[in-house]
């Protein structure tokens, strides 16, 4: 059973989230910057004669076909939005057939020669990306690069990817960011976002003679070999721009396909020019197919004869034969607000919803409605925790109004106004607060410089916190709302700042000068007793309090990529995932665990519980 798998597998988690439910069924809202949909397609092997694989999409992707060409293996969260697992299908859409059942992500599933086995990443176990593989006939499942003496030094990226079984069934390549530090990206801007240096390896599908295949200092991904076994092909690009390809920077990015010679390590570049080229597969000992992910000639691609099909489309497979390529689309529509998903955790409901959520006192809901995270722009609305009612108060085209924060009365909601994240360096942005009833009544609380923004009121209504950045100019201020007199509470690279429930504490997160992670923190009101919560590897934030004030909710980066960075869209955090703690930053545990960025916690108060959970059910 199900349930029985997610209670194994999360342990402590559940203790952690039992109490956070205080005897009943918990609400979390959190954003997940993903797909909303992913389809299915097979096609001739120049991509014409296009259909679609099931006539009914279950959100299904990384798709590859069996040795005889029969059988197409794929990832699917038909089980639930975020949870991922296995099945199998005939080329004609029939006879689908589940492969794996676990609660964990499984995923990138490549069958061996004989079709008896496959090799897939799953996060079983320690919870990083790890290569396992599954006999199909028995269903048991091993771990083939979990070994302590594979493993990355603590604080080091840990992921293996993409395997591809060699001609003869004796060895695997994969591609792995083992030993590469958690960092921030410089290109195409500097940004706290983590690149991924990528290396080719290949081991005997024993877990045996372990053998790195490309250097460090470049990023080489998803390996294929050649029919005779003897060269494995790949994509190439530099390190830095392992952000710029996952994002909207994608069509300054180019890449190349390379192969090289498994006995002597001897590279060919087999493409040139510009373009950002992944995925490539051989089709015979001289013809290699790929993918061109941005630019003007975006789609399938050949290194020999004619072109393939121009389209927006995402990891293609070709059939053994060379004849057929089966690959999905992708649609990032935006998830309707408290659209069902997956939940780990048998006592709690998680649902969807826009950036940076809040509650006020009586249950009602605050969000920046944000449609595309490469146009800077956002509103925002309010509405009944289910949803129901709801309304813009606050919408100007001239810039993104961020991060919502309630006062007591539930009369008006404080926000930023202007230019954030990237856009915070050339931009300037204020604080700003409108009448929650949607009359549009507004006034500013600060001037544009230094930039400020990211709000949190206090529970008596006297004080809002907020981060400020720029022009030498950084860290947390306090704004008395009585005098309009600004106090500064810490200079550091602070943001995201929380009020506790009870106004005691505040969680923030601050930027590491030793190694440039961000962590959360808590502080007293005043800016004294401050103390590190999180310490591990990767970036830790956006934080926020259970409504009883025990717990912490946030989003981390500690287990790393689940996939190669490159082959992501539209997602500069894919290694987030959602934690919970004490208050005091002990018993520290994973809530999610899916291949996409998920963010911004938020427990729905209990003034609102009731009725939101009546309203969905």
């Amino acid at each position: 059973m199900k349930m029985r798998h997610v209670v194994l597998f999360l342990g402590l988690v559940c203790s952690v989230a039992l109490s956070l439910s205080a005897g009943h069924n918990q609400t979390m809202l959190m954003n997940r910057l993903g797909p909303s949909q992913m389809t299915l397609y097979i096609a001739n092997a120049d991509g014409s004669n296009e259909r679609p694989l099931f006539a009914i999409s279950g959100f299904d992707y990384n798709p590859s076909f069996s040795p005889d060409g029969k059988w197409i293996v794929f990832t699917s969260e038909r089980n639930g939005s975020g949870e991922a697992d296995l099945y199998r299908v005939h080329v004609d859409g029939s006879g689908l057939e589940r492969l794996t059942d676990d609660p964990a992500l499984d995923d990138q599933a490549a069958f061996s020669p004989d079709g008896n086995q496959i090799a897939f990443v799953s996060s079983r176990g320690a919870h990083n990306a790890s290569i396992w593989i599954l006999d199909l006939k028995t269903r048991k499942a091993r771990n083939l690069t979990g070994a302590p003496a594979l493993q990355a030094p603590a604080g080091k990226m840990n992921g293996f990817f993409r395997p591809s079984w060699s001609p003869d069934g004796e060895w695997i390549a994969f591609s792995s960011d083992r030993n590469f530090d958690f960092k921030p990206h410089v290109y195409p801007s500097p940004g706290w976002e983590h690149p991924q240096e990528l290396s080719i390896y290949v081991i005997r599908h024993d877990g045996s003679e372990l053998r790195r295949l490309t250097p460090a200092g470049v990023s080489d991904g998803s390996p294929k070999w050649s029919p005779d076994g003897k060269r494995i092909v790949f994509y190439e690009l530099p390190t830095a721009h392992t952000f710029a390809a996952r994002v909207y920077a994608q069509a300054m990015v180019t890449s190349q396909i390379v192969s090289v010679d498994v006995a002597t390590g001897a590279k060919t570049e087999e493409t040139s020019g510009p373009g950002l080229k992944v995925e490539p597969q051989y089709l015979s000992a001289d013809r290699i197919a790929y993918l061109v992910k941005a630019g003007p000639n975006a789609g399938l691609a050949f290194t020999k004869g004619a072109p393939g099909m121009k389209a927006s489309l995402r990891n293609p497979a070709w059939s053994p034969d060379g004849k057929q390529v089966v690959y999905e689309k992708v649609d990032f529509a935006a998830r309707p607000q408290n659209q069902a998903l997956y939940s780990w955790e048998p006592d709690m409901d998680v649902r969807y919803t826009d950036v940076f959520p809040r509650f006020s006192r009586d249950g009602k809901l605050a969000i920046s409605d944000i449609k595309n995270l490469a146009v800077p722009t956002a509103s925002i609305s309010v509405m009944n925790a289910d949803a129901s009612n709801k309304k813009v108060v606050f919408s100007d085209k001239e810039g993104a109004a961020f991060a919502p924060t309630w006062s007591p009365d539930g009369q008006w909601i404080a926000f930023g106004f202007g230019g954030f994240f990237g856009a915070r360096e050339t931009k300037p942005a204020k604080l700003m607060m409108v009448s929650a009833d949607g009359s549009q009544q507004s006034k500013d609380l600060t001037k544009g410089l230094p930039n400020s923004g990211f709000p949190t009121w206090s529970p008596d209504g006297k004080r809002i916190v907020y981060r400020v950045w720029g022009g030498g100019d950084y860290g947390l201020r306090e704004l008395d709302l009585a005098n309009g007199l600004v106090r500064t509470l810490t200079t550091e690279f602070d943001n995201f700042p929380a009020f506790s429930p009870s106004g005691d504490l505040i969680t923030f997160t601050r930027r590491s000068a030793k190694t440039d992670d961000y962590d959360i923190f808590t502080m007293r009101p005043d800016g004294t007793d401050i103390k590190q919560l999180t310490t591990a590897p990767g970036n830790d934030s956006h934080s926020s309090w259970s409504p009883d004030g025990k717990f912490i909710l946030w989003s981390s980066a500690r287990y790393g990529f689940k996939d190669e960075a490159p082959l992501y869209d539209n997602s500069f955090q894919p290694f987030a995932q959602i934690f919970i703690m004490k208050a005091d930053g002990s018993d520290q545990q994973a809530l999610t665990y899916s291949r996409w960025e998920d963010s911004m916690p938020a427990i729905v108060p209990p003034a609102a519980q009731k009725s939101t959970t009546t309203r969905l059910n």
